[in-house]
């Protein structure tokens, strides 16, 4: 069976936006984040529908406008030093008051916990409590970019990424054109592989996109002739990267299928992908090419392009100088 049967599921060229449960949150999180369940798991099930944190100080003092309902809560040190210096019945109104909220789920941190009366309001009223040992502000900050991963809008693609010398490329072409002997052929000469015939990419926001594999197909290649491969053992751990940012486009196409080519470089392409646009080179295929050599020159002079030296608009300068100077001499 080949790889893209396997992972046939994966093939979705709509743009998904993907949602999050708490308890997904913590199976995905907990050991980077260090999180503790505290009582019961009740809460599982509940949404978190926006990627941040919200801290409940106001809350918890009874003023809920422009309160955050959708975000994770986390109580630091300042709102369970402000719990602590209330009264029982008056801590368990305040708190009691924030647990009657759909909020998502409740974090506390420094490695502190909650009274037991309070951890039961919160499981009475459906919400699940956890602990973590870090810092408030260091949870905060790497609890928002693990969300903001989670939450990012991805499409499929199919192709084959590979990490070339620092730029990352989506090497796509119709069955045949070459892809897999061309990125073996660019591992050999010390690439990176990311993913192989399906790619999962997603726009975080809205500035890059980041190319991962499907977990199926992590570090695997189909070769056509060979069947599966495990590129890892092959050629070594060093091959495989888990994620790159994707820098450039490059379609591989049968020279009888260009009508035209660009000679000079001048016309530039862009391959589009959820709002943004990559740059594109279309490279024409043909016997005795080595395809791979010439995907290695595309990502240096991307490479170039990204410092401010685009080599085909810097030449075509000093051709039109040329002609003119030649131009005022005849004259």
């Amino acid at each position: 069976m080949y790889l893209r049967d396997l992972m046939a599921q994966d093939r979705q060229s709509p743009i998904k936006i993907p949602t999050l449960n708490i308890g997904e949150f913590f199976e995905r999180h907990s050991g980077e984040l260090q999180l503790e369940l505290i009582g019961s798991d009740v809460g599982f099930s509940r949404e978190i529908l926006e990627p941040t944190i919200n801290r409940p100080g106001l809350a918890l003092s009874g003023f809920f406008t422009y309160f955050a309902v959708h975000r994770l809560q986390v109580i630091g040190k300042a709102e369970r030093s402000y719990l602590k210096h209330l009264s029982r019945e008056n801590a368990e109104k305040r708190f009691g008051a924030l647990c009657q909220r759909k909020i998502p789920g409740i974090v506390i941190s420094r490695g502190d916990s909650l009274p037991e009366n309070l951890v039961k309001i919160a499981n009475d009223a459906g919400i699940s409590i956890f602990k973590t040992s870090m810092v408030t502000m260091n949870f905060i900050n790497a609890a928002t970019v693990r969300m903001e991963w989670d939450f990012a809008p991805q499409v499929t693609e199919h192709g084959c990424v590979v990490d070339v010398m620092g730029i990352g490329i989506l090497i796509r072409g119709d069955s045949g054109t070459g892809k897999s002997e061309t990125v073996l052929a660019l591992l050999r000469r010390g690439a990176s592989l990311v993913a192989d015939d399906l790619v999962r990419i997603r726009n975080i926001e809205g500035r890059e996109l980041i190319c991962t594999a499907p977990e199926l197909g992590l570090s695997h290649m189909e070769v056509r002739g060979l069947g599966i491969i495990n590129v890892a053992a092959l050629f070594g751990v060093g091959t495989v990267r888990t994620e790159k940012r994707l820098d450039m486009v490059v379609t591989l196409k049968h020279a009888d299928e260009m009508e035209t080519l660009d000679r000079l470089g001048l016309d530039k392409k862009t391959f589009e992908l959820m709002g943004l646009k990559v740059p594109l080179v279309e490279l024409p295929v043909a016997p005795g090419r080595d395809m791979a050599q010439l995907v290695e020159v595309a990502a240096l002079d991307q490479k170039l392009k990204s410092l401010g030296h685009d080599t085909a608009v810097e030449f075509n300068k000093k051709l039109l100088k040329r002609m003119q100077d030649r131009k005022s001499t005849v004259m």
